[in-house]
């Protein structure tokens, strides 16, 4: 049996990556869409849709370099002695690094290229009739944007925010070199695990290992169901 001081050591990492990967998402979603229909329009200069492309590549870095290359470099652009950090202890604000708030920023830059890609493929499946009409009925670029380009998106917008919602909840090396393992602050399940298994306690990194296959299990179906959803034509 677990004991009671155990239990709560295993539930704390759950709500702090739930919490995590709740806000990291709702970031995403006020920000993130817009970028994403603004890098889907398309440009008339040659320069800003240049711009463009290199922009995209950078937001997919996450895909194809390590975490813990990318948590390196976060880590010494948040550290006070250089980049961010520094400029925060000038300024007499508390730095981002091995706190919430960091990983919270680590996690955004992290799970961006998950999030910005389907809905940015769902602008992209706009009609040009649509986006015609759009225009002249509603001068408000604004308008447009809320009153037709959301409603057209809003399945790459719901698989995007499953997509990063899960994909948070997984996260390890990122979080693990900006936020280390402090309890009940950056401790996130995956590094409960990763301890847990260090400390040769098998039985709680089971119990912990089976609530996310459970919770990978209920995301990816739901995220199979979206993605159906959006292949209709």
């Amino acid at each position: 049996m677990i004991d009671q001081s155990l239990m709560s050591d295993m539930l704390s990492p759950f709500w702090v990556s739930i919490k995590l990967a709740s806000i990291t998402t709702l970031c995403l979603l006020l920000f993130a869409t817009p970028m994403a229909y603004w890098l889907a329009k398309p440009s008339q200069k040659k320069a800003v849709g240049r711009f463009k492309i290199l922009l995209m590549g950078i937001i997919a870095m996450p895909l194809v370099l390590p975490p813990t290359v990318i948590g390196f470099y976060l880590l010494l652009l948040l550290s006070p002695s250089m980049g961010i950090g520094k400029w925060l202890i000038e300024h007499n604000i508390s730095p981002l690094i091995f706190t919430f708030e960091g990983l919270v920023v680590g996690s955004i830059i992290y799970s961006l290229p998950f999030y910005i890609q389907p809905v940015y493929a769902q602008f992209l499946r706009i009609p040009q009739s649509v986006t015609e009409v759009a225009h002249l009925l509603e001068p408000s670029r604004l308008r447009r944007f809320v009153k037709v380009a959301l409603p057209q998106a809003r399945v790459g917008i719901m698989l995007g925010s499953l997509i990063s919602f899960a994909h948070t909840i997984g996260e390890f090396g990122v979080v693990l070199m900006i936020g280390g393992s402090i309890s009940g602050e950056t401790k996130v399940v995956s590094i409960a695990i990763y301890e847990q298994v260090e400390a040769l306690n098998y039985e709680a990194a089971h119990m912990m290992s089976g609530i996310l296959i459970i919770m990978g299990v209920v995301m990816v179906a739901l995220i199979a169901s979206v993605s159906r959803i959006s292949q209709r034509p």
